[in-house]
């Protein structure tokens, strides 16, 4: 299979980033995060989840950020909602896409969630039903796909398993996590072939943390399979907090450097994006982890 010739980033950093930095992001920061991902050419922006605050402070505020953002024309901007009580939220709030997430671990669906894989996904039957009666599209997650920080490793079988069920069920794409950035180029192509097989590469999306340092060298593995949709945070936001100080997501600056160098098509402006990452960096007062953010402002000062 060829490399894909253009590949859909969706944008991270303004929910799956921001729940994990300490202390809270002012609504004004969020906004103008989201409007400059926006300007920067992303198409894909996720915006907050409609989670318990008890759980997730830091989200608190999403029916707020989508009833303040300028929608451009053309850009989505899904939200999570792991339950009923959260697409109900959602859609009080005029989404059209929301995100829901299966662990392919089950030491790790009953430590987050309190329940099996089999009674998340269970879980996840009415959501769909009621996304689908809506008309909202659904976008499915598996947690763990590579390593799990409680039982180790993690079956291929099981991630193609839940894969297929979130499918099933309605989901229009699965995106593959590496909760916590532990896989390697060999063996993320080796599951991400072996669920795409399954799927279908189209529905197929990579979402590697870079806890390792080994994120890009994944996903450049599996755009060899021909997957063309990549999840990622500007300015790296979000460490892993399953390992203590340790970066999380991949840097959209990073994965859109390398992918500007490959001639794979984005349609995202670099400079603006590391702008987009700076500002926000700023409000949390900390720097960007990504290192083509930091050599762009090297440059630029």
């Amino acid at each position: 299979m060829a490399r894909p010739t253009s590949v859909r980033i969706v944008e991270m950093g303004p929910r799956d980033g921001l729940q994990n930095e300490p202390g809270v992001v002012p609504l004004a920061a969020k906004v103008a995060l989201i409007e400059a991902l926006a300007d920067a050419g992303l198409t894909a922006i996720e915006s907050g989840s409609f989670v318990s605050p008890k759980w997730v402070p830091q989200m608190a505020d999403t029916a707020e950020v989508l009833a303040t953002i300028q929608r451009r024309e053309g850009v989505r901007y899904p939200v999570l909602t792991p339950n009923l009580k959260g697409l109900e939220l959602a859609l009080a709030a005029g989404v059209t896409e929301v995100a829901v997430f299966a662990a392919a671990s089950e030491a790790f669906s009953q430590k987050n969630i309190n329940c099996s894989i089999a009674e998340s996904l269970e879980r996840f039957a009415p959501v769909l039903d009621l996304a689908r009666a809506h008309g909202v599209a659904v976008r499915g997650y598996v947690s763990c796909v590579l390593g799990c920080p409680y039982q180790g490793e993690v079956p291929v079988a099981k991630v193609v398993e839940v894969a297929e069920a979130l499918i099933a069920m309605g989901c229009y794409e699965v995106s593959l996590g590496d909760t916590i950035g532990v896989g390697t180029p060999d063996k993320a192509k080796a599951m991400a072939r072996a669920v795409a097989d399954r799927i279908g590469v189209a529905r197929t999306a990579l979402h590697f943390h870079d806890t390792y340092g080994q994120a890009l060298a994944n996903v450049l593995a599996c755009l060899d399979l021909g997957i063309a949709t990549v999840d990622a945070s500007v300015a790296g936001l979000g460490g892993c907090p399953y390992a203590k100080g340790a970066s999380g997501n991949l840097a959209t600056e990073d994965l859109v450097y390398m992918l500007n160098g490959l001639n794979i098509e984005t349609g995202v402006d670099l400079d603006l994006l590391a702008a987009a990452g700076r500002a926000i960096t700023a409000a949390l007062g900390r720097a960007p982890t990504s290192r083509v953010a930091q050599a762009l402002a090297a440059k630029a000062a």
